[in-house]
């Protein structure tokens, strides 16, 4: 259970380990988890718009799961049936509860211990301090809601997305209940919305309760903006594979050594684009595999 009255982590014996993200898979099969665990990932983090078909029948996914002594991590929010409107206060009810009914209903059968959510689409004009007030006055309740379930709130701040900034990000930190509300650091949209990783991880190293890891173009290393667009995304994937050289990520990995991290780093991987020569799934997490075991040298996924 998440302690709220200190705001204590949940932790992993042994860690911190690694999951696959279920993106990169589009709808998740029962092959997909196969795979993950047949490469030896412990973890799987896959999206609810992606798992639609196990909505109402959660404990059929966990069969699949425990077949294959996988953990689900975490299921990220959206999909059909599912307000994700964080801003506009006539929608904040609306948010809140389908948000809940998901946690209760859903995470706590796979005993997820941290909700990691997207926070709906980039106002036109830009995010206001008005939007960002908003947006953590919802967080702070719907917090508040998950913690009564053992599972801790935890946003993730995406390029296209409301809070993609570096600045937004922290006045989001400033507005929200460190006790309820955390935060889900992903090294590649960090580095594209014009932040540092490294710098933000180091920071803000308490509010942080779980990774995703993807990379960027070394050309993107030390990046300030303006975002990348939707339509440079089409021409081509921002989303890189580790090692590709945006992000220090042998500096992240030391710091999270020395810090003791002891949770998850899910690799968010995008499906990959072979017209761009990233071969088939497969491919892909087995070269993200050996990035990790050949070059950061872990010694256990």
């Amino acid at each position: 259970m998440v302690d709220t009255t200190t705001g204590a982590m949940p932790t992993l014996a042994g860690g911190p380990h690694f999951a696959m993200g279920g993106a990169v898979f589009g709808n998740l099969q029962p092959d997909d988890v196969a795979l993950v665990a047949h490469l030896g990932f412990p973890g799987i983090e896959p999206y609810r718009g992606m798992i639609m078909p196990y909505l109402d029948t959660p404990r059929k996914l966990k069969e699949v799961l425990d077949r294959h002594d996988l953990t689900m991590v975490t299921c990220s929010n959206g999909g059909p049936g599912q307000s994700t409107d964080f801003i506009d206060p006539a929608a904040r009810r609306q948010t809140i509860d389908d948000h809940v009914a998901f946690a209760r209903d859903f995470l706590t059968v796979f005993g997820c211990k941290h909700f990691k959510i997207n926070m709906g689409e980039r106002p036109a004009g830009g995010t206001s301090d008005a939007d960002l007030r908003a947006i953590a006055q919802t967080l702070n309740e719907l917090g508040r809601r998950t913690a009564e379930y053992g599972i801790r709130l935890a946003p993730h701040p995406h390029i296209w997305g409301p809070v993609e900034r570096p600045e937004e990000i922290r006045r989001l930190l400033a507005l929200t209940d460190p006790h309820y509300v955390s935060l889900t650091l992903d090294t590649a949209h960090i580095l594209l919305g014009g932040g540092d990783p490294l710098e933000f991880l180091t920071d803000h190293y308490d509010r942080i309760i779980a990774l995703h890891w993807k990379d960027a173009k070394a050309a993107y290393r030390g990046f300030t903006g303006p975002t990348p667009t939707r339509a440079m995304h089409a021409e081509e994937i921002l989303y890189k594979d580790l090692g590709s050289g945006g992000t220090d990520l042998p500096a992240v990995w030391r710091l999270l050594q020395a810090r003791g991290y002891r949770y998850w780093i899910t690799l968010d991987l995008d499906p990959p684009r072979p017209q761009e020569g990233e071969g088939t799934v497969e491919e892909k997490l087995l070269f993200n595999r050996r990035y990790l075991l050949e070059q950061l040298h872990v010694e256990r996924l």
